[in-house]
């Protein structure tokens, strides 16, 4: 413990590993079971000498009965849900027996279906509270669990407890910052009593029952908390103590950041604006998208939520949005936001599909905002509590109602239940027990679907119209949000966690069954291959093939967050689908399972960076963007341009200065007719390398622009060479230009699937040592 019923089963040899092989469909008869687990503890006499005993369920997966000595305690229906239970009277002195009873979530699901009068989208996953990927997706395997996913405790109390504590900031300068720290104490004895902060003393009175002592605190020149890329994520201790008679009672600790935020939506001429001010400034939201990063939740360890997210730092993110249909992620997630400067945008646990409101469920939905929010708030990263993912949408859109051919008072029934869950019930519960300072409320992600004009001119956007429209990659120059909070292309995971979907020798092979069983999606191939011909020659080689789908994602994204970078101010967000993945797949994330970095996850820590220079192709003429996101501002630049062939010959040479009509954070240049400057060279074989200056010619940006597609380029045969520095750093260099150059080892490289120009050389640091590094580049691909 904590565990599920399939690592119970697997680590028995019952079942095989579901993530190997065609395995997943042979443990689908796990969900339909019920399962009974029990063990035995030892109570002292000492110990039942103590005035409360409570037995602690902080996750129970999910339909359970709680038995303590064969009497029934608790029933649960809530996988997000807290469970504490009296127990005192139900101990006994030596051997204590408890058992928890799980009902098959399916069934009792499809027992709850039954008691509405249509049928609902996605049933019977929408009348259970657990979490909604289990059930599968598009990126995921249909694993739905039973067990105890969390853990278990019994805790021992006298005279008073310390049940909750709430921070909030009341008021923020450089300063002072005034807080209010509000504790929730429920007293078994009233009298005095005292409470600390900090060591700092204050007598109270506790009557008998529940208490609300608040308590003014102040922090004299406060450092800030800031976002990664702005400044230091300074955070604070707080301890709080209970005491009675001289002695400590109860204690708890919490860490804070001090931070002003704020979501500003203001009409203007073009729609509504969709931002987030943040220490009072205006902030460019940098980040991704998060789902569970295992299948089995408990297995997700302190190591693995600290490498993702310090992943998501190193690669220039400042903001992550947690998934509606994943799980409100373990403490260790929250604290790895905290200390890197990652804001996270936090969906309640509903995703793309109806859900009931009948007086059960909305009373289940209330003690788990109740329980999550409690349990979240006082963390500095929390940004923003969002109702759902995709369930207006999924209204209003994706014809459901059609297809199960509702009546006009069933589609009326869905959208009163609708409001009643993320109109009133979540926002109200969350005014009532948040600190006002972490009570942003915005009530579906996205606010409006990607077919209407309005959800790129107000609110937040889910884009689609690449992968699910099959649109061109281009098209995301003209769909510009004001702020994309969902957007993406699949891309093959690495090699190394290709070669682990086998629990035997590795067929690499696109036809190989294991191989096709981890691709979600039921047109998944079908769609990388058509957007591969569009870029890219097919490779009929499985690695070269691996290795392009991975070009292929990264360029689709790259060419995304360009235009949404480029748009900014009007656009001021860009979080795109996803980080990570739950098991070895073929999938949207920039980070496989293993955690290896695909091609991806290098483009966007190079398209991330807080300062780049773009260019914009249009209508045979080119545009320059000099973007900071930093807060200190632009001063004097100027773009630098060579024209450059692919054996390193500069053919021109032309500095452009800012046009005039710049703001702060954008600086726009002298526009630059392609035939001025590349007038008798073929665009096959030229690029741009750009370079922004300041007055002192200091460099602060580079980039490549490439006038072809990658397909059409003509390549020559680069001699790539790498020699080592040391063991743990190489150079690599290079006589032509090497296209998307591909370091391949058993190692993580500080950069991989970058160019190498002609004539240059580049330093690599590499995690551990490796015997032998291969590589391979983009005319690799053209020339088998």
């Amino acid at each position: 413990m904590p565990g599920t019923v399939h690592l119970d089963l697997m680590n028995n040899k019952i079942i095989p590993d579901p993530y190997k092989d065609e395995n997943e469909k042979k443990v689908q008869w796990v969900e339909n079971e019920d399962w009974d687990y029990q063990t035995s503890f030892k109570i002292s006499s000492k110990e039942l000498e103590n005035q409360n005993a409570e037995l602690i369920f902080n996750g129970l997966d999910t339909f359970s009965e709680i038995y303590l000595n064969g009497k029934l305690l608790q029933s649960t229906d809530n996988m997000f849900r807290k469970w504490e239970i009296p127990v005192k009277q139900y101990l006994k002195n030596g051997d204590n027996l408890l058992q928890i009873k799980f009902k098959s979530a399916v069934n009792v699901g499809k027992e709850l279906a039954k008691k509405v009068p249509f049928t609902m989208p996605e049933s019977p996953r929408s009348f259970v509270r657990k979490a909604q990927y289990q059930f599968g997706w598009d990126w995921g395997p249909r694993l739905v669990n039973a067990g105890v996913w969390k853990d278990v405790k019994l805790s021992f109390w006298n005279n008073a407890k310390l049940e909750n504590v709430k921070i909030e900031q009341k008021a923020l300068t450089k300063e002072k910052a005034e807080l209010n720290i509000y504790n929730e104490i429920f007293a078994d004895q009233e009298g005095k009593y005292i409470i600390s902060i900090n060591n700092k003393i204050k007598n109270i009175e506790l009557k008998k029952g529940k208490n609300s002592i608040k308590l003014p605190f102040t922090i004299e020149k406060p450092k800030f908390w800031q976002p990664n890329g702005w400044g230091d994520p300074n955070l604070y201790n707080i301890k709080i103590s209970l005491q009675k008679d001289s002695k400590i009672i109860a204690e708890k600790s919490e860490r804070i950041g001090l931070k002003t935020i704020e979501l500003i939506q203001q009409k203007d001429e073009k729609g509504k604006s969709f931002y987030f001010k943040v220490n009072g400034n205006s902030m460019y939201a940098k980040g991704t998208n998060w789902i569970p990063s295992d299948s089995f939740s408990p297995r997700i360890t302190k190591e693995k939520y600290q490498k993702l997210i310090k992943d998501s730092k190193d690669a220039n993110m400042n903001m992550i949005r947690v998934w509606g249909g994943g799980i409100y992620e373990d403490d260790e997630f929250y604290k790895a936001c905290d200390e890197n400067g990652i804001l996270v945008w936090q969906d309640f646990m509903f995703a793309g599909s109806f859900y009931p409101s009948d007086e059960n469920f909305l009373e289940n939905v209330k003690g788990e905002v109740k329980d999550q929010v409690n349990r979240l708030q006082n963390h500095a990263s929390i940004a923003l509590w969002c109702g759902n993912n995709e369930i207006d949408e999924a209204i209003v859109n994706w014809g459901y109602q059609k297809q199960f051919k509702y009546s006009k008072e069933d589609s009326l029934q869905v959208w009163e239940d609708y409001k009643k869950v993320f109109h009133e019930v979540i926002p109200n519960t969350i005014n009532e027990i948040a600190a006002k300072d972490k009570s942003i409320y915005w009530e579906s992600s996205p606010s409006i679907g990607w077919g209407h004009k309005e959800s790129l001119t107000e609110g937040d956007s889910h884009y689609w119209g690449v992968w699910w429209g099959e649109q061109p990659f281009e098209i995301y120059n003209e769909k510009v949000p004001r702020f994309a909070s969902e957007y993406g292309f699949q891309g093959m995971p690495t090699l190394e966690t290709t070669k682990s979907m086998f629990s035997g020798t590795p067929d690499l092979n696109l036809e190989n069954g294991t191989i096709k069983a981890h691709e979600k999606h039921s047109r998944g191939w079908e769609i990388i291959d058509n957007y591969m011909k569009r870029d890219y020659n097919i490779p009929m080689d499985f690695v070269k093939y691996n290795y392009v789908s991975q070009l292929l994602q990264a360029r689709g994204m790259q060419i995304a967050i360009d235009a949404h970078r480029r748009a900014k101010p009007y656009n001021m967000g860009t979080l795109y689908w996803q980080l990570n993945d739950c098991w070895p797949v073929i999938s949207w994330s920039s980070i496989d399972y293993l955690g290896n970095w695909k091609a991806l996850h290098y483009q966007i820590k190079r398209s991330f960076e807080n300062q780049v220079i773009l260019t914009e192709e249009k209508d045979g003429v080119l545009n320059f963007y000099a973007i900071n996101d930093e807060l200190k501002k632009f001063e004097d630049v100027k773009v630098e341009i060579q024209v450059v062939d692919f054996n390193g010959k500069v053919l021109n040479e032309i500095t452009t200065v800012p046009d005039g009509k710049t703001l702060e954070e954008i600086v726009k240049f002298d526009p630059i007719e392609i035939e001025n400057l590349i007038p008798d060279s073929n665009k096959n074989e030229v690029f741009l390398k750009l370079t922004l200056k300041d007055k002192n010619q200091k460099i602060i940006a580079q980039n490549n622009y490439f006038f072809a597609k990658p397909k059409d380029l003509k390549l020559s045969k680069p001699t790539i060479k790498i020699k080592k520095i040391s063991e743990t750093e190489i150079e690599i260099s290079t006589d032509v230009l090497a296209k998307d150059v591909y370091l391949i080892g058993d190692t993580h490289f500080s950069d991989n699937f970058f160019d190498l120009l002609p004539k240059t050389s580049k330093k690599i640091k590499l995690s551990k040592p490796l015997e032998k590094i291969g590589t391979m580049s983009l005319w690799d691909t053209m020339n088998p």
